[in-house]
């Protein structure tokens, strides 16, 4: 199999965005619903080079924003994808890449953090959910991504896509996924003492 350059510039912009992407609409989460129950936020980590998270200031309910990022992190995703499908057919494929990707991943996170309770899963287990419910939550959500995923790899042009994909596409994500990337940089520019490169 052959790569061509909009074929790697497409595959690699597409994940880097929703990388990115993840982090920023699963700490979206976490926002609306510290907001929606009288909290604040002391500290947003969204950095290209970094593990986003949210560090709550008052946080009357701390269940209700821990699971805030997972559930928004999955269904914001699944209902861009929803958008672009009605809007643009021919490129749903990438927003339907994007809303697997942020489902495996906010799956495996919470079925992985049922035992190391690193993150959000230490917050929901602290606040009463039992450990075995994150992966009864989280494995689903992964298996579901998995599914999104299928039959998309001609679309980036593998297998029988021959390396050919589109050039338009491969502009178009390169371009979201450097104007995301810039965007967070200057946050943190901006308002450093909101939005930082905070230590792993």
């Amino acid at each position: 199999m052959r790569l061509t350059a909009p074929q790697v510039l497409l595959g690699a912009s597409t994940v880097l965005f929703s990388w990115n992407a993840m982090m920023v609409v699963h700490e979206a989460g976490h926002v609306a619903h510290l907001w929606a129950t009288g909290g604040t936020v002391d500290q947003l980590v969204l950095h290209p080079l970094k593990i986003s998270h949210t560090v709550p200031g008052e946080n009357p309910h701390p269940l209700v924003v821990a699971i805030g990022g997972p559930i928004w992190g999955m269904l914001l995703p699944l209902l861009l994808w929803a958008t672009v499908s009605l809007a643009l057919p021919s490129r749903a494929y990438l927003a339907r890449f994007f809303a697997g990707f942020c489902l495996v991943a906010n799956g495996a996170y919470l079925a992985g953090d049922a035992w190391l309770q690193g993150g959000d899963g230490r917050q929901l287990v602290l606040h009463g959910l039992p450990p075995w419910s994150l992966p009864l939550a989280g494995l689903p959500a992964v298996a579901a991504g998995l599914a999104l995923w299928n039959g998309l790899g001609v679309r980036f042009g593998l297998g029988q896509g021959n390396g050919q994909v589109r050039n338009s596409d491969a502009l178009l994500m390169a371009t979201l996924a450097v104007t995301l990337l810039l965007a967070e940089l200057l946050a943190a520019a901006w308002r450093p003492d909101v939005f930082r490169a905070a230590p792993l």
